[in-house]
């Protein structure tokens, strides 16, 4: 009897220890839970394309001090964009493609796969790709099958108060584009045109340019790049 009551106690210490454990590790995956179920559409975006880009950079064996040096961002810049707290402006996306050597579309979230026979030619409504650059309001639908070419077509949003950023940017290639629907500010070297629904423009990529809503209501613009 001296000998088992020693055991009993430690048996009902385990147990105890057991039960605690079970209740925190509830308490942790409710709250997970919470987390998640909270975390809104636009959220979802900067987090998806962050850990695409961590992707890039890691395939291309950089650290970020390396990639801030070949695109110019600051290693804070690089760091919050990774985690989803920023999104990137246009500027900084063209940087970031040209050093990962990949095109535009190539950080797009994929939609719906088409059938093996449109592969290449044919993207339906619900087959997208979708860009969202939540901090600087902009949203890119490619409107071109993802593969290999120098032809690009976006659907561009721009939100209220959105942009490409606020500075200048270049690229290779020639672009050009018709407004759908709203105004914007297009801004080509040193001169800003004020486009509104049914106009449209042409431009060397290599040429300084930005684009800025500078009104109350959304703008839609179908938006072609000629890369090379």
């Amino acid at each position: 009897m001296p000998r088992t009551a020693p055991k009993s106690a430690a048996l009902k210490r385990i147990a105890a220890k057991k039960t605690d454990a079970k209740k925190s590790g509830a308490k942790k995956s409710g709250a997970g839970a919470s987390i998640k179920a909270g975390v809104p559409p636009t959220k979802i975006a900067d987090l998806w394309l962050g850990q695409h880009l961590r992707g890039l950079r890691k395939m291309h064996d950089l650290s970020l001090e390396q990639l801030a040096g070949r695109c110019g961002l600051s290693v804070g810049a690089l760091s919050q964009i990774e985690r989803g707290i920023t999104s990137p402006t246009m500027r900084s996306l063209r940087r970031l493609s040209e050093v990962f050597n990949v095109p535009m579309s190539q950080p797009f979230h994929e939609g719906d796969y088409p059938p093996v026979e449109e592969l290449g030619r044919i993207v339906r409504a619900k087959g997208r790709r979708v860009l969202s650059l939540n901090t600087t309001g902009v949203q890119k639908e490619l409107l071109t099958p993802a593969a290999s070419g120098v032809l690009e077509i976006y659907l561009v949003t721009i939100a209220p108060g959105g942009s490409s950023g606020p500075e200048l940017y270049t690229h290779k290639g020639e672009e050009g584009g018709y407004v759908m629907s709203g105004e914007m500010l297009l801004e080509v070297e040193d001169r800003t045109f004020h486009l509104k629904t049914g106009d449209s423009f042409r431009f060397k990529s290599q040429t300084p340019h930005r684009f800025a809503n500078t009104t109350k209501a959304e703008t839609v613009v179908v938006w072609t790049n000629v890369v090379g």
